[in-house]
């Protein structure tokens, strides 16, 4: 069974930094675009950020240009630096997995950012 499990989420007071980082069970996933998405409280699930499997092309979505920069490792380890953290970026993460940016096949079980005012 393929997997994504992410780690890193926690409290953090607003102005803060937080790592997330997604590790996948299968080598497969080198080949794969990986992300993240996100969902608060009462709102529907938004994208983040994501990456090409080589890491040459990334997207983020406007709110968080500038503050947050997704990267991966050599082996099947994404990361999502999260800087300047604001009370609206508290919400569960999801790390995603898939063969491009339109289709993700494989979702996380989400880890809780929480960043307090």
């Amino acid at each position: 069974q393929v997997q994504l499990v992410e780690s890193g989420g926690g409290l953090v007071q607003a102005g803060g930094s937080l790592r997330l980082s997604c590790a996948a069970s299968d080598r497969t996933f080198s080949s794969y675009a990986m992300g993240w998405f996100r969902q608060a409280p009462g709102k529907e699930r938004e994208f983040v950020a994501a990456l090409t499997w080589s890491g040459g092309i990334t997207s983020y979505t406007d709110s968080v240009k500038g503050r947050f920069t997704i990267s991966r490792d050599n082996a099947n380890t994404v990361y999502l630096q999260m800087n300047s953290l604001k009370p609206e970026d508290t919400a569960v993460y999801y790390c995603v997995a898939g063969p491009n940016f339109r289709l993700w096949n494989y979702w996380g079980q989400g880890t809780q950012v929480t960043v307090s005012s």
